[in-house]
């Protein structure tokens, strides 16, 4: 059994990285499952104030950092395929935040702009950070190795 007693409650016990248990407790990917749908939801009281999905907060987190983006260079920062990310893209243009045109020097190449209302909404977003930070109880040097932690895991597992 791959679990101690310790105080009358089994506890999972240290296990390598890809070692074979099939103990619930012991899979990182239940922990990654689990921690990104709890901040999904804690996420989305917070987003409905705004008329946002968190897909579209992704994509207005980008565009608000950089604006008049390619649609490939935004999927590239998402890390979304360009067929995930137009259905994202015609529902915000729609709501009015974003536009989408043509550009000048590359006629196949589509720029995302924000609208006045898009550039707008950042100020009331800026308290969603704050919310979630607070929320996430982290101190700022748990925060930073988290985020080093899973970039870590997404650039290896991915083969980069």
């Amino acid at each position: 059994m791959n679990s101690t007693e310790t105080g009358g409650r089994a506890e999972p016990a240290a296990v390598a990285p890809g070692g074979g248990s099939l103990l619930l407790d012991d899979q990182l990917c239940f922990a990654l499952y689990a921690a990104s749908r709890a901040v999904t939801a804690r996420y989305r009281p917070l987003l409905e104030e705004l008329g946002l999905t968190y897909p579209q907060y992704l994509v207005m987190l980008v565009l608000w950092e950089r604006d008049a983006i390619s649609v490939r260079d935004l999927g590239a920062a998402l890390q979304l395929e360009s067929s995930t990310l137009s259905p994202l893209l015609k529902r915000l243009e729609a709501n009015g935040l974003l536009r989408r045109e043509r550009r000048s020097d590359d006629e196949r190449s589509v720029a995302i702009r924000l609208t006045a209302e898009g550039t707008a909404l950042r100020a009331r977003a800026e308290a969603v950070p704050l919310a979630i930070g607070d929320a996430m109880g982290l101190t700022p040097e748990q925060d930073a190795t988290a985020k080093h932690l899973l970039r870590l895991l997404a650039a290896n597992v991915a083969g980069g």
